[in-house]
């Protein structure tokens, strides 16, 4: 019975037209909270080419605090809230600026977004955020989103950008959620305590069961673990959108995931 989700499921990924792709501190940073920029050229080539196939793209980026705070000489992440708040600034400018380099090198245009949490509450401000989002989807822009730490608390509030980007995901009908990691799936225990964990390749509700297989959380410089991941794909499972959890060090894995290969974990999205 599983096998025959599974092969439904693929189809539905294959099929899908619409897709966000989210990746963490963790993932676009080495351990010291210098970029990779290496892991970004690759990124933007692979989101690039979807483009070019006709699927609309958004890219949820965290890093910015940790990108400032290196920016900065921070030795760690910082605690106090307005040191997250310039880090953040300092980081935003910094990241759009490579991004905006990498993707053009495939002749991609994209544009910088950044998100509060009243920004998806009913009422004006959410009209507009959907309809902003359509506008550049329809221009053939990858828009890429961030939360709005400068002024406002929101990766707090949301634990991380795993939270961030399933919430764009529902609010514009996204067929799938990407989320990058510093894992390559979930897990039935942390692999990298024991070795003997084994990979769940499909997850068809995320219950509190599988909750209780989070984990820590990531490098110095990053929020999330595998915990927001989940909670993340809660919210993805109630906005009827796909998720899937991929190794964030090799971008490819993305194509290979839509192409139908049994890569990472898949979060279905089907009523029961």
């Amino acid at each position: 019975m599983e096998e025959i989700m599974r092969n439904g499921i693929q189809e539905r990924i294959k099929s899908s037209k619409r897709i966000v792709i989210k990746v963490g501190t963790s993932t676009l940073t080495y351990e010291n909270g210098n970029l990779n920029l290496g892991l970004l050229n690759k990124l933007a080539w692979v989101l690039s080419d979807l483009r070019n196939q006709g699927r609309d793209v958004i890219l949820v980026t965290s890093g910015a605090i940790g990108v400032g705070s290196k920016k900065l000489n921070f030795k760690t992440r910082p605690k106090e809230t307005r040191e997250k708040q310039a880090a953040a600034a300092v980081g935003q400018a910094e990241l759009m600026h490579i991004y905006q380099n990498f993707f053009g090198e495939y002749s991609q245009r994209v544009a910088q977004i950044l998100l509060t949490k009243d920004d998806f509450k009913e009422g004006e401000r959410k009209t507009n955020t959907t309809n902003t989002l359509e506008t550049l989807l329809n221009f053939g822009v990858i828009p890429i989103v961030n939360a709005n730490d400068t002024i406002s608390t929101f990766e707090i509030e949301f634990s991380d950008n795993d939270r961030l980007s399933a919430s764009v995901a529902s609010l514009i009908g996204a067929d799938l959620l990407i989320i990058l990691t510093d894992i390559d799936a979930l897990y039935d225990s942390n692999p990298k305590t024991h070795p003997e964990a084994k990979r769940i390749s499909y997850v068809e509700k995320v219950t509190d069961d599988i909750m209780k297989m989070g984990g820590e959380k990531g490098s110095e410089f990053s929020v999330g673990g595998m915990e927001t991941k989940l909670l993340a794909a809660r919210e993805c499972y109630d906005g009827r959108v796909i998720m899937g959890i991929l190794d964030g060090s090799e971008p490819l894995l993305i194509e290979k995931l839509i192409s139908g290969e049994d890569v990472g974990t898949i979060f279905d999205c089907m009523e029961d």
